[in-house]
């Protein structure tokens, strides 16, 4: 998160215009289910093409919202058992963060770290920052702040944005944006961030994906099918898939991008076809097939949806899946294969297979690859892609539950002291040089090279939760409740272990803060999950099952 010289647009919509809807008289209510607010969650994708219906399973049509205007979270008060004490302090560590538009919440800042000798842009609202924020917000009955930062990151979709003389897609959603504050006029204005000052200038593809992915998240929690159904929200959802499922030259259904365009958002190899933006994709697509109306323009769009996502889970769930059964089949492929009865597809060399995967990939347990393209296969394991799979159930069951095997497995090495890693292993020595360009940042286990991320314990206790581990997430919580609070929320970890506070890391790290406090809520109250996990569709069914970790 560097970068500075954004854009000073004044922005002229006051949120007061937007807070049309009470929401503080339905979070009171108790528990009850809202018949539309079900919309397509109850279609499968095939039955979605042909208008049939049928019921959800379990979690996803929950609708458990908290109380209203609380300090404390509603879910702690739903229980028994006090609370830990690093649930009240981590509580108003967040509220601290929170960032006012015109007298309105509208986000979270990255960091309070008022130690810190250079703000950077850890003072602005990050999209992707912002999630953990808004989930812990919700599970608590909060949801104004959310439905203010959908609407004005959505009136920030509508500016016109530039890097140089190159006009981006008008469906970019910002990185960022910043509240400046005129207390001599007393005006508010907000400089939003498209990735023109970002390093190395790269659009961020995950912002659009993590916005339909909340707004679904507030819709479920909230029971509040209104902001989802307005024009503007639905041309905003129009606008990101437009600029996805646009045809191309693509021969793979997988989105191409840049370096540098997610959460990882400098140089580390990513670029092609990587799993984090993969898995974001097709959540983001299942998540907008259940709020898009079937009027004239939304129809075109799910069916496009629904073709994309039959292609989309083949390919990843086939050709991304890595296993013991199936790395001995790539150890064995035969090369320059030249026909379509092909079965080295993108004429990976055995020889490229590196020497760290033949002991990482226990007998038992799997997991998304990094990245495949042709002759490539990046076999790094990425936290973020893999949990989210499990979520959006792009994961089948089987392969959701040999994610968990080898997380347990391989625990040491992923989770050890902190969780948990981003990535493993880390790029070293001339790996290093040659793909990071000798980034001084990303040196090896730390940042994104292999560091670890606390931010990354809601998304591994979600996943824990869907797939019937919540011990796993509650040893990780105990390890992350060790240390966390005594160590000022630092933004990442470094070291093989993640025992040492990162280098670079801000102290305060407002989603280190939430996502602590989700994980929490998560596990007391699982029917949390339902506001960021689909079933899966029953319709999609593997092709191919050939490892035998899906089976044991």
């Amino acid at each position: 998160m560097e970068g500075t010289g954004l854009r000073n647009v004044s922005s002229h919509c006051s949120i007061s215009e937007m807070d049309d809807f009470d929401l503080s008289k339905l979070l009171d209510k108790p528990r009850i289910n809202i018949e539309r607010q079900r919309s397509f969650d109850e279609r499968s994708l095939s039955e979605l093409s042909i208008g049939l219906s049928r019921g959800l399973d379990n979690y996803e049509n929950a609708y458990s919202p908290g109380r209203s205007g609380l300090d404390t979270p509603a879910s702690s008060a739903r229980n028994s058992f006090e609370p830990h004490p690093m649930v009240a302090e981590a509580w108003d560590a967040l509220r601290r963060s929170m960032v006012h538009f015109r007298g309105h919440p509208v986000g979270t800042i990255a960091a309070v770290d008022h130690a810190a000798e250079e703000v950077l842009n850890y003072d602005q609202v990050f999209v992707r920052d912002f999630v953990p924020s808004a989930l812990a917000f919700l599970m608590n009955g909060e949801p104004d702040i959310v439905k203010n930062f959908l609407l004005k990151t959505l009136q920030l979709q509508g500016w016109e944005k530039r890097v140089d003389r190159f006009k981006l897609g008008e469906g970019v959603m910002p990185a960022s944006f910043k509240v400046l504050h005129d207390p001599v006029r007393k005006t508010d204005t907000i400089m939003a961030d498209f990735g023109e000052s970002a390093i190395g200038r790269v659009a961020p593809v995950d912002s659009g994906f993590w916005w339909i992915i909340l707004l679904r998240a507030y819709t479920k929690s909230t029971g509040d099918v209104s902001l989802a159904e307005t024009p503007e929200c639905q041309r905003g959802m129009r606008l990101i898939l437009s600029l996805c499922l646009s045809e191309g030259f693509d021969t793979f259904p997988t989105l191409l991008c840049a370096d540098g365009c997610s959460v990882i958002d400098r140089r580390m190899g990513i670029y092609g076809y990587p799993i984090e933006i993969q898995a974001l994709f097709f959540m983001a697509l299942r998540c907008a097939l259940t709020m898009l109306k079937h009027d004239t323009e939304g129809g075109e769009f799910v069916e496009r949806i629904v073709k994309r996502l039959h292609a989309l889970s083949y390919h990843m769930r086939s050709y991304f899946w890595l296993d013991f059964q199936q790395l001995n089949d790539i150890y064995r492929y035969k090369t320059e294969e030249y026909s379509h009865t092909a079965v080295n597809k993108f004429n990976v060399i055995p020889d490229s297979i590196p020497d760290w995967v033949f002991e990482f990939v226990p007998k038992r347990g799997g997991y998304f690859i990094g990245n495949v393209s042709p002759a490539r296969m990046d076999f790094r394991w990425f936290a973020l892609g893999n949990c989210i799979a499990i979520l959006s159930s792009l994961a089948t069951p089987e392969q959701a539950s040999a994610i968990m095997d080898l997380i347990e497995a391989r625990w040491d090495e992923l989770v050890a002291e902190m969780p948990l890693k981003i990535s493993y292993p880390a790029l070293e020595n001339h790996d290093w040089r040659l793909i990071t360009g000798c980034d001084p940042k990303n040196t090896r286990w730390s940042y994104h090279n292999g560091g670890t991320w606390p931010v990354l314990l809601w998304l591994l206790t979600a996943a824990c939760i869907k797939t019937g581990r919540p011990q796993i997430a509650r040893r990780a919580i105990d390890l992350a409740e060790s240390r966390l609070s005594k160590d000022s929320w630092p933004e990442y970890y470094d070291g093989t272990v993640g025992r040492y506070i990162g280098k670079q890391a801000r102290k305060y790290q407002t989603w280190s803060i939430a996502g602590y406090l989700v994980a929490k809520m998560l596990l007391e109250d699982p029917s949390h999950l339902g506001m960021i996990a689909l079933e899966e569709d029953k319709q999609m069914k593997p092709v191919i099952k050939r490892s035998a970790s899906w089976t044991c």
